[in-house]
């Protein structure tokens, strides 16, 4: 394998885009198949920075601007939602195909170029966030194209160019990417920036690290002149919140279980095997670095909803871009390119179901049939390019105990170790949770509320999802946070607590109720239905 062909490369990733991104976008909309409620979330961030809201200062968050800046763009320029969503994928898959070509014709050669550049326009313009489940997402998104530009940050700094030597528009490169990745989601800019400078030390690469340097400053000013210093303090006040808070500390397995769980052991060990292999092969700085590396590795798949250990492709690369290019056996007499070669084909294969997953996302998402579908957004004048299935949107399914009394099931009701029931001014909220239908539930309690004369209210959710805005007339609350993170953001701007008697989560019912109780606040009962109780704030 030789010199890639910067021309040949630069086609073939256009191509790339091109074909997932033109697959999606020619189904003339987006149609989901699950996680409405992060969709929900998702559209009301996208709305409130495309109305000029800026985020963690006009409503709570931890995710970051960037991650909803190109999307709200293409809203803002008259797009739907759904088409926003697709355009704002070719967008950053553009941007960041560009930085992999930097990547690609520096520091690789032959076919690990393009296996490179697939990688990061792949990761950019799925439609599932990962793992092996088929169904077509949106949600989370940003851990996607954080992926990618992560990719291109850490094989900047952790492979020593082969030709056309850069250093000050590699830096730029780096500096500038570490701080899209603090703008999209900190997880990434946490786990990553540590090594990231160590690799540039042990390289001693000082003019990179100037420019990175000078690069990260300038983003860092550029933003703070735009929405100023303010910004900062409010941005690393939600992240404490989501830190400190009990109802989101993690969204999936513990820290101990992605690193020793069945899943996840066997991927654990072949990256020891990755980081020993490169030394045996006289690489004793990638290796250590990989070896640096590993802890962001397992921080972040720590930190991201499905545990999905999407750093492997980028190790299965590493293992195939570095082989030893002549004959070189180590202590035991093994050809450490037989070796490396087979340490990538194992990594390689613990991420397949993922990578296929997400290779193949676009397609099936364009042969889905459109019947058994319906608009995600019921509200007029929102967007109709957005849709989920009809079953999904509809079908109201509930998850109530059995146990309760005189059923004799309450004879073992001290061993089940339930959870306290929920209360409203000393009384118990009845125990269920609301498992399908959403949209259904949001409409339906959106109608009556209009009905019942309290359209353009100013609505507190207690529950994990404020989304009345999106179904009526009904503003976004000002420091609402979209998703619950903890905490009562937004309540004092509130006019209302609608309590849903069968909640999205359970435990945010009792989490804000409890919270409201505590902080002594006054509420006043002012309309009952099936469907949840609506309290007045008094003053105090």
């Amino acid at each position: 394998m030789g010199r890639p062909n910067t021309a040949i490369l630069a086609v073939f990733f256009l191509a790339m885009i091109a074909l997932f991104g033109g697959v999606t976008l020619f189904k003339g909309g987006v149609f989901i198949e699950k996680h409405e409620g992060d969709a929900y979330q998702l559209i009301e961030m996208v709305l409130r920075v495309a109305d000029g809201q800026r985020p963690h200062l006009d409503f709570m968050t931890p995710i970051g601007f960037l991650a909803l800046a190109p999307i709200s763009a293409f809203v803002a320029l008259g797009f739907g939602i759904g088409k926003s969503f697709v355009l704002a994928q070719i967008a950053v898959a553009f941007v960041l195909s560009v930085l992999a070509l930097r990547v690609a014709v520096s520091r690789l050669d032959g076919v690990w170029s393009f296996l490179f550049g697939l990688i990061v326009v792949v990761l950019c313009t799925a439609l599932v966030h990962g793992e092996a489940d088929r169904a077509v997402s949106i949600s989370m998104h940003y851990n996607r194209w954080a992926w990618a530009l992560s990719y291109i940050v850490i094989a900047l700094a952790m492979l020593e160019p082969l030709r056309d030597r850069a250093p000050v528009l590699d830096g730029v490169i780096l500096g500038a990417g570490m701080a899209a990745l603090a703008l999209t989601k900190v997880t990434y800019f946490v786990a990553f920036f540590p090594p990231v400078v160590l690799a540039l030390l042990m390289r001693r690469q000082w003019r990179m690290i100037l420019a990175a340097i000078i690069a990260g400053v300038a983003v860092g000013a550029a933003v703070t002149a735009l929405v100023g210093m303010e910004f900062w303090y409010a941005y690393l006040d939600d992240l404490i919140a989501v830190t400190q808070s009990e109802a989101r500390q993690r969204p999936g397995a513990d820290l101990s279980s992605t690193i020793t769980a069945p899943a996840y052991l066997g991927a654990s060990f072949l990256l020891l095997g990755a980081v020993v292999a490169l030394r045996q092969s006289r690489q004793e700085v990638p290796g250590l670095l990989l070896l640096l590396l590993a802890p962001g590795f397992v921080y972040v798949t720590y930190q991201n909803f499905g545990n999905d250990p999407q750093w492997l492709y980028f190790v299965a690369m590493l293992m195939f871009a570095l082989r030893p290019r002549t004959e070189l056996r180590n202590g035991l007499g093994w050809d450490m390119r037989a070796v490396m070669l087979v340490i990538g084909v194992a990594v390689l294969s613990h991420g397949a179901p993922s990578a296929l997953n997400l290779v193949y996302s676009p397609f099936r998402h364009f042969f889905l049939a459109e019947d058994d579908f319906g608009s995600l957004l019921p509200r007029a004048g929102l967007s109709d390019d957005l849709h989920a299935r009809e079953i999904r949107l509809y079908r109201t399914d509930g998850n109530v105990p059995l146990d309760r009394t005189g059923t004799g099931l309450d004879a073992w009701k001290e061993e089940a170790d339930r959870p306290p029931a929920a209360e409203l001014k000393g009384e118990e909220l009845a125990d269920c949770e609301l498992m399908v239908g959403m949209t259904a539930w949001f409409t339906a309690a959106s109608r009556d509320l209009d009905a019942a004369g309290f359209a353009g209210a100013r609505l507190f959710a207690a529950d994990v999802f404020n989304s009345y805005p999106l179904f009526g007339d009904f503003p976004f609350l000002q420091g609402g946070a979209p998703w619950y993170y903890g905490g009562l953001s937004g309540y004092d701007n509130a006019d209302y607590v609608i309590v849903p008697l069968c909640p999205i989560a359970p435990d945010v019912r009792a989490n804000v109720l409890e919270t409201l109780t505590e902080r002594g606040e006054t509420l006043e009962e002012v309309r009952r239905t099936p469907l949840y109780i609506l309290l007045r704030k008094m003053a105090s």
